[in-house]
């Protein structure tokens, strides 16, 4: 008979998700409201944040800081394109590439959703305290800093989760 595994630290990767999933569950109302899945939330928020950027961003980028893996982007750029929310494009400069860029609804439903986010945000500042709510992105920015692959690593070492 095999014995247990003893682990002597908590699921670090499981608390995680849990307390995505816990913050989450404030922001899926209103997304719903607008239309939008958690993926699409993502993509638009990176192009909300890059909206200044007049040539669109690359999708390869995209995927990246939304942690969405290329073929769900894919399926998720149709889908929002259909919906009127982005524009995408091939790149200028290398036809290989594709930009996208949010369309003016698609900005709309950033600056609506981040006015509910943000409220969301104070609350959970008046929650834990602004010094709590500080050191915990501290944290998280240093473990994301700690984990970080080193440049070069193979895709497989740089597997994104996705949902």
């Amino acid at each position: 008979m095999k014995s247990q595994p003893s682990f002597f630290h908590r699921n670090l990767p499981r608390l995680l998700l849990e307390a995505r999933e816990a913050v989450m569950l404030h922001t899926r109302p209103s997304l719903r409201e607008h239309g939008l899945s958690d993926q699409q939330w993502r993509v638009l928020r990176v192009l909300g944040e890059h909206a200044d950027e007049p040539g669109g961003i690359e999708t390869g980028r995209v995927a990246r800081e939304a942690y969405l893996l290329g073929p769900s982007l894919t399926g998720v750029l149709t889908r929002m394109a259909r919906d009127g929310l982005i524009e995408r494009q091939r790149c200028p400069q290398d036809a290989r590439r594709t930009v996208v860029r949010a369309t003016t609804a698609g900005l709309a439903k950033v600056q609506a959703l981040s006015q509910t986010i943000e409220a969301h945000y104070v609350w959970m500042e008046q929650q834990l305290g602004k010094a709590r709510l500080t050191a915990l992105y501290d944290l998280l920015d240093k473990v994301i800093a700690l984990e970080v692959p080193e440049p070069g690593a193979s895709e497989t070492e740089q597997e994104t989760f996705e949902e």
